[in-house]
């Protein structure tokens, strides 16, 4: 799957996938390849994938993901990129606080 994650300003992510777990209002799902057509409005919470046979962790903010063919499109206002769970909490207790302060 052609894995795309768009933010406001810039293109966050744009490579090949073999899974896609993110989470709903009603609960987490994945995707995988051959996953029918899908629609899900993404509720605040962590999007993983699986790319070269390595995880990779995004926090997204509340946004839209559409599945198509082989092509998933991530439209969201805000996302972080972590390498690992640890990493991504404190980048986005970095941005929420600096957010606060603004």
């Amino acid at each position: 799957m052609k894995l795309k994650i768009l933010l406001p300003t810039e293109i966050l992510l744009d490579d090949e996938v073999s899974k896609i777990t993110a989470e709903a209002g009603n609960g987490s799902f994945t995707l995988l390849p051959r996953h029918v057509d899908f629609v899900a409005a993404l509720a605040p919470g962590i999007l993983s994938c699986e790319t070269g046979g390595e995880e990779v962790f995004f926090a997204v903010d509340e946004g839209i993901l559409v599945k198509r063919g082989v092509d998933v499109l991530v439209s969201t206002r805000g996302a972080f990129r972590g390498p690992d769970l640890g990493q991504l909490k404190q980048a986005v207790e970095e941005e929420f606080k600096s957010l606060d302060e603004k």
